[in-house]
């Protein structure tokens, strides 16, 4: 693609859009900024050549160029976006641009829940089989950025949003991990979400989908395998000792004890991961190694703090319903389970949660935004106003066998910068017990 002289409007600033900004300065493009933010960060890194409108989107500027590459946060619905798409404007995201340029294989990984566990996972497996490998996309570093070095593989994570916009991508290997309600205040419905998500799957050579979740599965898929619990090509055998084994078609590849990763979401993520990795033919001995090596991502399931036989469980990255749910699913607690619930919903229905939560074990301590929607969903509710004061009401409660689990089912912006900010600070007041 050539964009010199063209004229194209970035949206959105921070580290994406500057990479966006970057990559066209380098085309010679005439690039031109919206933010719709009255101070958006990253001002100070803008080329000071490059025009900068804040506060609104300009629909002059939009209307005035060839190609708009539109911010993963701003939906291609809004009104002003599609005054310009019927004028005939291009309207692309950052990981078109990507996927245009890069010329080696790519690994694409989306879903509700699992994917940044998968996608490190992925990286991982490429780097131990030997491979100078590129992570990026909707984890890490922006995807253009992975452009300026020489990378022999690109494993990217992206969200429904980035694949919104996305039309070239063309992986070695894709998956979309599960589906369930997330970004509601986005979509239509559960659908229109789907849909978004399958777009990983067009032009893959091996697309990897659940075997338990129907709304993976795509019919326009030509060539697929798959992975579940007990009907898959990559499944969980369980002997008759208990013990059980990470299966690859009918062939053990690596039993559960040896793998640093736990729990049935994280067997989950691991099949996956394998299924992705010998699509695009990483070597099983790398595999392997990434598997015993792996521990998993911060704020996803994570010790944060064990003290009197309490354990603080950190799963802030479980910033929806699905994914609060994958971590109680299973889930062994030798005394009560103390759960902290609470965010912005995105309009999510709740309603999946009330049957794992209304056990005689588990207590609920609710905050945010919509603290008062999920106490509703069990007897054993408390609400509070922000997650600092439940902390304070659940400290005195505590004795030996109990867990106190962070996993919100909630978006974390309405009280913090990002989830890692809730859990950081979840970590702290948890280490203070």
């Amino acid at each position: 693609m050539h964009y010199q002289n063209k004229n194209i409007t970035v949206i959105g600033l921070g580290k994406t859009g500057l990479s966006v900004v970057d990559f066209l300065l380098t085309k010679q493009a005439n690039v031109r900024v919206i933010d719709t933010r009255a101070n958006p960060t990253g001002t100070d890194k803008l080329a000071a050549n490059v025009p900068l409108h804040t506060g609104s989107l300009n629909q002059q500027w939009l209307l005035e160029s060839d190609i708009i590459v539109i911010s993963p946060g701003l939906a291609v619905k809004t009104p002003e976006i599609q005054t310009a798409l019927s004028a005939g404007v291009e309207v692309i995201g950052d990981i078109e641009l990507f996927c245009r340029e890069a010329n080696k294989p790519i690994i694409a990984i989306t879903g509700s829940n699992g994917k940044s566990t998968v996608t490190s996972l992925v990286a991982e497996m490429a780097k131990a089989s030997g491979l100078k490998t590129g992570m990026g996309g909707n984890i890490g570093i922006p995807a253009l950025s992975l452009l300026n070095d020489d990378y022999d593989i690109y494993v990217l994570e992206l969200s429904s949003f980035q694949l919104e916009t996305t039309y070239s991508l063309k992986a070695i290997s894709a998956t979309v991990l599960n589906v369930t309600e997330d970004h509601m205040d986005r979509y239509v419905d559960l659908e229109d979400y789907r849909q978004a998500k399958l777009r990983i799957y067009e032009n893959c050579q091996t697309a990897v989908i659940n075997s338990e979740d129907p709304l993976t599965m795509a019919e326009s898929i030509k060539n697929a395998v798959s992975f579940g619990e007990d009907n898959g090509d990559y499944w969980l055998k369980t002997e008759a000792d208990g013990s059980q084994l990470l299966m690859a078609h009918d062939s053990p590849f690596l039993p559960c004890s040896e793998a640093r990763l736990t729990g049935r979401h994280n067997q989950m993520n691991m099949l996956a991961a394998i299924a992705l990795a010998q699509g695009a033919g990483i070597k099983n001995t790398g595999i392997l190694t990434a598997l015993r090596e792996f521990g998993g991502l911060a704020h996803r399931f994570q010790l944060a703090h064990e003290a009197n036989g309490v354990s603080w469980i950190n799963d802030s990255k479980a910033t929806n319903v699905g994914s609060t749910v994958a971590a109680l699913n299973g889930l062994q607690v030798a005394g009560k389970l103390y759960l902290l619930l609470g965010g912005d919903g995105k309009g999510a229905d709740f309603s999946e949660l009330a049957a794992l939560i209304n056990e005689s074990h588990i207590y609920c301590y609710c905050f945010g935004r919509d603290g008062k929607q999920l106490a509703e969903l069990s007897a054993q509710s408390q609400l509070f106003d922000t997650m600092e004061q439940a902390i304070d009401a659940i400290r005195p409660r505590l004795e030996v066998g109990d867990m106190v689990l962070l996993s919100p089912a909630c978006a974390s912006l309405d009280q913090f910068s990002s989830f890692e900010q809730r859990g950081e600070i979840f970590t702290h007041l948890a280490k203070c017990s």
